[in-house]
């Protein structure tokens, strides 16, 4: 009973921060509220703008520089408000496409993150992850 008991609060520890990446990204807030707006989707729209631009400008750098810093928290901002949008936004198909749009993101912001001190792999991800902001972009305009 006891070791059921300790595993069950565990996991719920490990749920509820889970989702919570204010927790270890604390600038990701300072991003959101830069990029709220009233209609939900614009904020997510407002934040797809920041993350382009971020990747353009850590073009050319290496390591965690502050370009790179910049996108790794407006991408966890971008993250935590995908989810935040109502129920009748969250049942359009392209709600669902922005979602699969999404998990590519985190496919190519993990390569970058490897590669983040090896050029020219670093650039060729960062325009990678650019490309596929704007293909999230134009699927969100659809959402307004």
């Amino acid at each position: 009973m006891r070791r059921v008991l300790g595993l069950l609060s565990i996991s719920i520890l490990l749920i509820g921060l889970s989702g919570c990446s204010y927790l270890f990204y604390p600038n990701a807030k300072d991003f959101a509220e830069k990029a709220k707006d009233q209609n939900h989707v614009q904020t997510l729209i407002n934040l797809t703008n920041m993350m382009e631009t971020s990747a353009k400008a850590a073009r050319g750098g290496t390591g965690y520089d502050q370009a790179l810093n910049d996108l790794h928290n407006q991408f966890h901002a971008f993250d935590d408000r995908l989810c935040c949008v109502d129920k009748e936004t969250r049942e359009k198909p392209a709600h669902a496409l922005a979602v699969t749009h999404n998990k590519e993101l985190w496919a190519i912001f993990k390569r970058l993150w490897k590669f983040k001190s090896d050029q020219p792999q670093r650039d060729q991800h960062l325009d990678l992850f650019a490309s596929e902001v704007k293909e999230l972009r134009e699927t969100l305009q659809t959402l307004k």
